[in-house]
């Protein structure tokens, strides 16, 4: 009998990072190695850091050296590991690095630490040149991508196909009716500011019918909805040889049964086509909401992100939106301070939102990132311009939300429930809330489950939030 192992698995940063910690448990759990909770003392402690800004990346340090404090033994996987290696290894010796290609041997990585040797991390390097430039020959690479599955072990002895976690070992480690599902990673775009491709490599799509077999078992295990998430959801399929195959798979996954919503993150407007508005506006179980990639509005700094398009034709994306749909969810994020940004152009930032109505705004100051463009430009903002511009258009963002809010009061909504309160309160989020990084709808009904989704009206709005309650004999929405 093999002897109890231990790991307590600590996830940091986005969505698609939840995604790799869920193969990551997978495949310890199938290896023999016990998840504990997170903060309960493990023989190991495995943190999947994220490495996009420098917040992150000291939130990722300050966790890393609390494990250590904590004892047992400590090992730094995730972005911010692959993106620094054997730099971050020698810079914290209080923890032990891995890559991804480490990934699919986990569980041996984990038994060496646990015995004692030591691990020899990888030297930093750009993950853009391990796959082919052309796009369509990336397919046949051999190279493990974090969060990937396929078919090609899904085949047992005798030829009879195994069931989907056999095949691709995934745990879910937060339970509830909502799933982040990744659909591709990397990123083909060169976007001054951003290191991200550098570090997860250039873009490569999962097969549309991997995916579908995910969400099928997504669904069995109690999912209603699942949250589609890349690095660049529009791009999906370029490397399939079909610039349209995002717009083929979303009534697919809609139709899978026990599915009620699918939703899609992370749209670069530039790569927004007629066909994709369609089937967001227009498809049963397809939640229409564009989480789009604006990142400023002046058509001159957009250029020196080396990105595309302006006010004008931001707005006129949200009016095609809304013409189709008048209730769609719309929400950004966007840089403040980029170098060179001047008052004219942070005005023209500041008019779009005013006009633009979205649900939910990020606001991010700009700052240099190692190995990025942009880190080069002259002209930096002063920090306390850059400080007095994210202060100010952080609390115009909230008052904008705030209406917008107040605009959905009245609005019948369908609220997924995900929380079960006390006195016939229950939280959840309408359509046009995404897990965690929007606003939630608290409830107000009589006998509902986590997992339900109801029909309800909107009394208030509490600045981004919404309170609802329950229509009477309206029964569960989107029964099948």
């Amino acid at each position: 009998m093999s002897p109890r192992r231990t790991v307590s698995l600590v996830t940091l940063g986005c969505a698609r990072n939840e995604v790799d910690s869920e193969e990551l448990a997978g495949r310890l759990s199938a290896g023999g190695w016990e998840l504990v909770d997170e903060g309960t003392e493990a023989d190991v402690t495995l943190v999947n850091t994220c490495g996009f800004i420098d917040a992150a990346k000291q939130d990722s340090i300050n966790t890393l050296l609390e494990a250590a404090e904590n004892g047992g033994r400590v090992v730094a996987a995730g972005c911010m590991a692959e993106r620094y290696g054997s730099e971050l290894a020698e810079a914290l010796p209080e923890a032990q690095v891995i890559g991804f290609d480490d990934y699919a041997a986990i569980t041996d990585r984990l038994d060496d630490v646990l015995e004692g040797r030591t691990l020899v991390p990888h030297d930093p390097r750009d993950r853009r040149t391990l796959l082919p430039i052309s796009p369509a020959e990336r397919g046949s690479a051999q190279l493990h991508i974090p969060g990937h599955g396929g078919f090609a072990d899904a085949a047992g002895a005798d030829g009879t196909e195994l069931p989907y976690r056999a095949a691709i070992p995934r745990r879910r480690l937060t339970g509830g009716p909502v799933a982040n599902l990744k659909i591709a990673s990397g990123c083909d775009r060169r976007c001054t500011f951003c290191a991200i491709p550098a570090f997860r490599g250039a873009y490569i799509s999962r097969h549309p019918d991997e995916i579908v077999r995910e969400a099928e078992w997504l669904a069995s295990e109690g999912v209603r909805e699942v949250f589609l998430v890349s690095e660049n959801s529009t791009s999906y399929g370029k490397d399939l040889g079909d610039v349209r195959a995002l717009e083929k798979l979303l009534p697919r996954l809609a139709g899978v049964e026990g599915l009620d919503r699918v939703r899609v993150s992370y749209l670069q407007p530039a790569e927004v086509r007629p066909g994709l508005v369609d089937v967001l506006t227009g498809t049963p179980g397809v939640v229409p909401y564009f989480d789009l990639s604006f990142q400023h509005a002046s058509g001159t700094l957009l250029r020196r992100m080396r990105r595309f398009g302006d006010r004008e034709r931001f707005l006129e994306l949200l009016d095609t939106v809304r013409s189709r749909v008048p209730e769609a969810g719309a929400r950004s994020n966007f840089i403040v301070g980029f170098p060179g940004e001047t008052e004219a152009e942070f005005e023209d930032l500041v008019a779009f939102l005013e006009a633009a109505r979205l649900d939910a705004i990020g606001v991010f100051g700009y700052s240099d990132e190692d190995g990025t463009e942009a880190r080069e430009h002259p002209n930096k903002v002063p920090e306390e311009v850059v400080a007095e511009r994210v202060d100010r258009l952080n609390r115009l963002s909230e008052e904008l939300m705030a209406q917008r809010a107040e605009e959905r009061v009245g609005e019948e909504v369908t609220v997924l429930v995900e929380t079960v309160l006390e006195d016939g309160a229950y939280e959840g989020r309408s359509e046009h809330q995404a897990p965690e990084v929007d606003g939630s709808t608290i409830l107000y009904g009589e006998g509902l489950a986590a997992g339900d989704l109801v029909r309800a009206t909107v009394v208030q709005a509490v600045g981004a939030d919404l309170v609802a309650e329950q229509d009477e004999e309206a029964g569960e929405a989107g029964d099948r």
